[in-house]
């Protein structure tokens, strides 16, 4: 069972790295109050981003693991045969020095774009790849309004995109003019250019329609205390010629309502906080536009969270504790669909689906298998050293005689593969109790070698199918 890499990723796990060698001038005028108290000057509203070369005030910032030298000014190549447009080199696949080409261009003093509906620009490419993401709204700070679109296409010939903005009210005040974020294709990399870069407001823009939970009501039983997001926030425009556009789009472009706020709250990033036992309907708008999609938040009361670990981290490796520093991990799920896997959860930060008084909780529900990866793009875990697997499991559902869930270890993923496994059967797992399990690497049957452990599996073959799951680390006595 392998898991599969994802072409495009997210500017959520970005952080960045300032490429100095492309800082471009800073703006001379702004937004700011004189020693006699005169009224603050007016926000530039300037549309133009990259208009046969850049308009005045932008910088630019690398993406952490992209390729620092990936975008380049190119006067040969342009969408109108004047100027420049910008040229994007997206490596190939375990390229070293970077693994994507990605970035945001951004100003140091904010505009006012309150009077657009739009970013539009031109692009075309070395061959007929899907974009990415490409949007606005990343200013390296707190990336308020963003807006990404995630389905163009792009093929040899110049084309015109447009990114409807959710709410243009919002953008009084926005420094992330365009960022973008390429991957490689099937392993190979691929040049992109991109021209015309600017705000507009255009006439053809109708339509509006908005989503939360992608259009879907939703239920989900819960506990006080617990944190979640709202995901599948969505704006979607009619562009005028027949075809919609789809935007993921920032919470604070929303206005969250809930049926009872004792129950849960929102708050303006879209994060649902659970209170008292009840029961509450969360929904929402953008500019009085009722969206599609609720969340019906069935609160069971108090969660009692898993003990707290209390092993010297100097004796650890932990995969997932908000106790010690985790190693880096590829994903904790794999999403192995095409080997029939059906497991949910392991999707929220870090892993956490849910966060507990600041605790994270990795919930699986429809639990067949599911894998836990540290091979594909993170050092694999060296445990030769470790003589422990400690795991705390929670099952959410009533215990049957034959249930089981079996944990398996895989060294040197897909070469020279070994793994060993270790059963915890019916009489040993606990009912909406948490089992704290301290499992010797020995009884992991076939695992003679442990250097390199890639893949950590919960495996249940459906006979259990929700259950919690935290502090799952490696230590030695």
């Amino acid at each position: 069972m392998r898991g599969k890499k994802m072409n495009t990723i997210t500017t959520k796990i970005m952080t960045k790295v300032i490429f100095s060698g492309l800082l471009l001038i800073l703006i001379t005028t702004g937004c700011e109050r004189s020693v006699d108290g005169l009224e603050e000057a007016e926000l530039s509203n300037n549309p133009n981003v990259f208009v046969d070369g850049f308009s005045g005030g932008l910088e630019y910032a690398v993406f952490q693991g992209a390729v620092l030298n990936a975008f380049q000014v190119d006067t040969d190549v342009t969408s109108d045969g004047i100027g420049s447009s910008m040229r994007f080199a997206v490596p190939d696949v375990n390229d070293p020095r970077g693994s994507y080409a990605g970035g945001t261009f951004f100003t140091t003093s904010p505009r006012d774009l309150s009077e657009y509906n739009a970013l539009t620009f031109y692009a075309k490419a070395t061959e007929s790849v899907p974009l990415g993401v490409v949007g606005f709204g990343n200013d390296l700070d707190q990336n308020k309004f963003t807006a990404e679109v995630t389905d163009f296409r792009a093929n040899t010939n110049w084309k015109k995109y447009i990114i409807p903005i959710p709410d243009p009210s919002k953008l009084t005040s926005e420094k992330g003019m365009f960022f973008y974020s390429f991957g490689p294709i099937d392993g190979k990399g691929y040049t992109v250019w991109i021209d015309e870069v600017k705000f507009e407001n255009l006439g053809t823009i109708g339509q509006p329609r908005f989503e939360i939970l992608n259009g879907e009501d939703q239920t989900t039983n819960t506990f006080s205390g617990v944190t979640t997001s709202l995901s599948g926030l969505n704006s979607i425009y009619n562009l005028g010629d027949g075809t919609d556009q789809s935007v993921n789009s920032a919470a604070a472009y929303f206005e969250f309502a809930s049926s009872n706020t004792s129950t849960a709250e929102v708050d303006e990033q879209g994060n649902v906080l659970v209170g008292a036992q009840g029961s509450a309907v969360i929904t929402a708008s953008v500019r009085e536009v009722d969206a599609d999609g609720s969340l019906t938040v069935e609160s069971r009361g108090t969660f009692v969270s898993a003990p707290t670990p209390t092993r010297d981290a100097a004796n650890v490796i932990s995969i997932f504790s908000d106790a010690y520093n985790n190693v880096e991990v590829d994903y904790y799920n794999g999403f192995f669909n095409g080997d029939g896997q059906t497991t949910q959860g392991g999707t929220g930060p870090g892993g956490a689906d849910l966060i507990v008084n600041g605790n994270g909780v990795i919930n699986y529900t429809q639990l067949n298998f599911v894998g836990i990866g540290t091979f594909m793009n993170v050092p694999s875990i060296d445990a030769t050293e470790m003589t422990h697997l400690h795991v705390d499991i929670n099952v959410n559902e009533a215990i049957q005689p034959g249930d089981f869930i079996r944990l398996i270890l895989l060294n040197s993923v897909g070469d020279g593969e070994t793994s060993g496994s270790f059963t915890i059967n019916s009489n040993i797992l606990l009912q909406n109790t948490w089992l704290g399990l301290d499992i010797p690497l020995s009884s992991f049957n076939g695992l003679n070698d442990r250097s390199e452990i890639g893949l950590t599996f919960f495996v249940s073959d459906n006979t259990v199918s929700d259950i919690f799951v935290d502090n799952i680390y490696f230590f030695k006595n």
